[in-house]
């Protein structure tokens, strides 16, 4: 049995190439197919030991795929034996073997061009040997404890470098990157290892490690340079950076300078780069180098289910209008095209969004917008006009917030007649989101809180809507095969009575992005003549298990529950809607395309008996 040493053409231990070319082992020579049978065994090995040293070769990985002549599968052996030790050492396994034999041959020993029958039989033992344990886990001129909270960095001991723990070859290299960043996050830019000694003790069958760190100089910002800049104006970018000369290094304000400058959406591509020393007087220059989008882009889109209809949009936009990533958006759609082709029964929508980025600090936005539209519910149809105007703000990766002044003249049609209204208003929003992926979410918490106090002229009513909506998710398994969702929203209206407010403010349920299986925004309060109208105060609950099937197919199944009340708080005289159903997703680079069918429990007679759903993303 070929041991571990002698029988790779290159390999690594901790990140170092111990002996070796760094050039793949596999001859990359194009002949005829060579097919092969391959078995593997592992003695006892099981779970994560067995899957690591299987999923390394890659005889077994490609075992359905022909290797390109006796060369090419002689080379993939050759490159499997590295490949399996490394995977061995990744598990705390020093003092393992692996052979491969050809067509009865060690593979080490086979000159590239030996004939080979075809298939040719190929047989990988592993011997995987004890698993090792750390001995002595020293670090050497360790960073001492961070004084801010956003400097604080993971001990190596806390990922696995301790006394006791599995040798893993990985706990020594994140060990080794932890150490380098706790002396970057207070300052030192330039840290690095300046020794590492790790020596494996057979007998013991433990592993000692000792590294020291030279964190080098604390360094501040030096001056900031721009490339590649042509219609964006380079000192603008440098201010949007936020990177003032003198300030200490920190490599998040990197981060957040580079995330900054990307939601400019301006640049194809964008690095923040700092450069290789630093300077006698403490100074890190910094440089950024951006490649800039095309100035314009149209987009089109749409959207169906069974109880909506049909819903087409398309938006024009500028990306840069005057050097500072000035944005100009007109966005148009047509929706609620379904059982009639009667245009007074579409919904329409005309606007313009412009935005600046960056005015009083790079992380807030001007924005103003106007909007003209008609919607046609079953409750109401209005005919509308709102401009509003305010600012955005990011106060951190997580938290973010945004305040506007807003005038709108609207027209109604309802049971009450033909009304106008005309208010101002003054609507907020924070919004607190800790997902993963927004599409797709696995983990985390997404909070938002809306308050918006307004004045209404016909009536003279000074009254206050507010909103709060909370949704968590958990992956089940480790690998979020498994994942529960869940969302809770509530709404209240003070101030005012319920036919005295505009029915737009006024809280609805139902539809894909509430109450699935009911009429898009069709529960609401029943009155004496038995129509649906608003109501001022809300609930709306919903749960979802998903499951994948597949990488790129998933099933879910979920329940929702929405309710709306005439008073400013609930007093649950209406009934609570349930629906419940089940989905599709199948997965895409944009998120995944979501298919869902919904069932409501106690459809009132303008619901349907059950509803389709399309769309991208997560329902929530």
């Amino acid at each position: 049995m070929a041991g571990t040493s002698g029988q790779a053409a290159a390999f690594e231990l901790f990140g170092i190439r111990i002996f070796g070319s760094s050039e793949p082992a596999e001859a990359d020579v194009i002949g005829d197919p060579q097919s092969y049978e391959v078995t593997f065994d592992a003695g006892p090995a099981e779970g994560r030991v067995l899957n690591a040293v299987r999923g390394a070769s890659r005889l077994w990985s490609d075992r359905d795929e022909p290797a390109s002549g006796s060369a090419g599968l002689i080379g993939r052996a050759k490159s499997d034996y590295a490949r399996m030790v490394a995977a061995l050492y990744t598990e705390g396994h020093y003092g393992g073997s692996v052979s491969i034999l050809v067509d009865g041959r060690e593979a080490a020993d086979l000159p590239v061009d030996s004939t080979l029958p075809d298939p040719a039989v190929v047989t990988i033992t592993v011997d995987i040997g004890p698993q090792f344990s750390f001995g002595q886990a020293t670090i050497g001129n360790q960073a001492p404890p961070a004084t801010e909270r956003g400097d604080e960095v993971a001990l190596p001991s806390e990922e696995g470098l301790a006394s006791g723990e599995i040798a893993r070859s990985g706990a020594v290299i994140r060990g080794e990157r932890l150490a380098i960043e706790a002396w970057r996050q207070q300052g030192f830019a330039k840290a690095e290892i300046a020794d590492r000694t790790v020596t494996a003790n057979h007998n013991s069958q433990t592993v000692d490690v000792s590294i020291i760190v030279d964190p080098s100089q604390r360094a501040a910002y030096g001056q900031t340079r721009v490339e590649g800049a042509q219609r964006m104006d380079a000192e603008y970018i440098r201010y949007m950076t936020d990177l003032p000369e003198g300030q200490e290094y920190d490599p998040d304000d990197i981060e957040r300078a580079r995330q900054r400058l990307a939601r400019l959406d301006v640049f194809q591509a964008l690095t923040v780069r700092e450069a290789d020393e630093i300077a006698r007087n403490g100074l890190l220059p910094m440089t950024v180098n951006v490649q800039e989008r095309p100035l314009r882009r149209l987009g089109v889109g749409g959207t169906y289910s069974t109880v909506d209809g049909l819903g087409v949009e398309t938006f024009w936009l500028h990306r840069n209008l005057f050097g500072k990533a000035e944005r100009l958006r007109l966005d148009a759609r047509v929706g609620g095209i379904g059982d009639t082709l009667d245009v007074q029964e579409f919904d329409y929508s005309l606007g313009a969004t412009f935005t600046r980025p960056g005015v009083f600090t790079p992380d807030t936005n001007f924005v103003a917008s106007l909007l003209g539209k008609r919607e046609v519910l079953d409750v109401y149809t209005e005919t509308s006009v709102a401009a509003r105007m305010g600012f955005t703000h990011i106060f951190s990766d997580y938290l973010s917030g945004e305040i506007f002044a807003e005038a709108k003249y609207a027209d109604f049609e309802d049971d009450l007649g033909e009304r106008s209204f005309t208010t101002f208003g003054l609507p907020a929003k924070l919004t607190y989101d800790t997902r993963d992926n927004s599409a797709d979410a696995t983990e985390g918490y997404f909070l938002e809180v809306t308050a918006e106090p307004f004045y209404e002229f016909e009536f003279g009513n000074i009254a206050g809507r507010a909103t709060a909506e909370a949704r968590a998710y958990y992956g089940i398994d480790a690998d979020d095969r498994f994942v529960l969702a869940g969302k809770l929203k509530i709404g209240s209206i003070v101030g005012a009575d319920l036919f005295e407010l505009p029915p737009d403010k006024l809280f609805l349920s139902g539809g894909g992005g509430s109450t699935r299986g009911y009429a898009y925004r069709g529960i609401g309060v029943v009155n004496a003549s038995g129509e649906v109208t608003g109501g001022r105060s809300l609930i709306e609950a919903s749960g979802e298990i998903r499951t994948k099937v597949t990488d790129s197919i998933g099933l879910v199944g979920f329940a929702d529950v929405g309710y709306v009340g005439a008073e400013s708080f609930p007093d649950f005289s209406e009934d609570l809607k349930v629906g419940v159903g089940i989905g599709l997703r199948y997965q895409t680079g944009l998120g995944p395309i979501r298919l869902d069918a919904a069932i409501p429990l106690d459809p009132g007679p303008d619901d349907p008996d059950f509803a389709l759903y399309v769309g991208i993303g997560q329902a929530f």
